[in-house]
């Protein structure tokens, strides 16, 4: 198969990378980035592409694959704004998923969130539930969404929400628990990999099993 993966200097980007390079049904992983890679992730079957995301209908070319991977996202504090937030994690996402069907993509694999609901008072699900809705719209063959809980990983910066959730993890029902990125990456890949037609949510509770 021939991935296009969006996000890929992210958390759980980073991890659907290495999976993609170590899976031998990956013939070729198209990344598009919007900061450069690290040189170290970079594989043969790997064609890096800096993007725009802004203009990516000047990069519509690069999305004629099979599947396509979108794993981008950014937070409030990095946003700054609840404008910049939507921008980033609606309005690209969306254009990912027009432009790769455009392409002949059959496949669509989502980053989410736990509780996403495009009718919910609070803002991030909120936005993240609309997203799902207007991808489902679109009529891929396939589409997989996964909705992960608080992300666990080797940030490059240090977070004491992160650090106060994995002490208070016991706590929580399983549903509820944060979740290893690489976890939320291992089930993306399986299902890229198997392709299988329709729609399929994976909850955080089942990631990781």
């Amino acid at each position: 198969m021939d991935i296009v993966l969006a996000g890929a200097t992210g958390l759980v980007g980073r991890s659907c990378l290495r999976l993609l390079v170590a899976e031998a049904a990956c013939s070729r992983v198209v990344v598009l980035a919007r900061r450069p890679l690290d040189p170290e992730s970079l594989a043969p079957k790997v064609e890096a592409h800096h993007v725009d995301f802004d203009r990516l209908a000047d990069h519509a070319p690069l999305l004629r694959a099979d599947a396509v991977l979108c794993a981008l996202g950014t937070t409030m504090r990095v946003a700054g704004t609840r404008e910049r937030f939507r921008h980033v994690d609606f309005d690209y996402p969306l254009a990912l998923a027009r432009h790769g069907l455009a392409q002949g993509a059959r496949h669509f694999l989502l980053v989410s969130a736990l509780g996403a609901d495009a009718r919910s008072r609070v803002f991030y699900p909120r936005v993240k539930g609309e997203l799902e809705e207007a991808v489902r719209r679109l009529g891929y063959r396939s589409l997989t969404i996964a909705r992960p809980s608080f992300l666990l990983g080797e940030r490059g910066e240090f977070r004491l929400g992160e650090q106060i959730a994995r002490r208070l993890a016991f706590l929580v029902p399983r549903r509820f628990k944060p979740v290893p990125a690489a976890a939320v990456a291992a089930a993306l890949v399986w299902a890229a990999l198997a392709d299988e037609p329709g729609v399929r949510v994976i909850e955080s509770g089942e990631m990781g099993r």
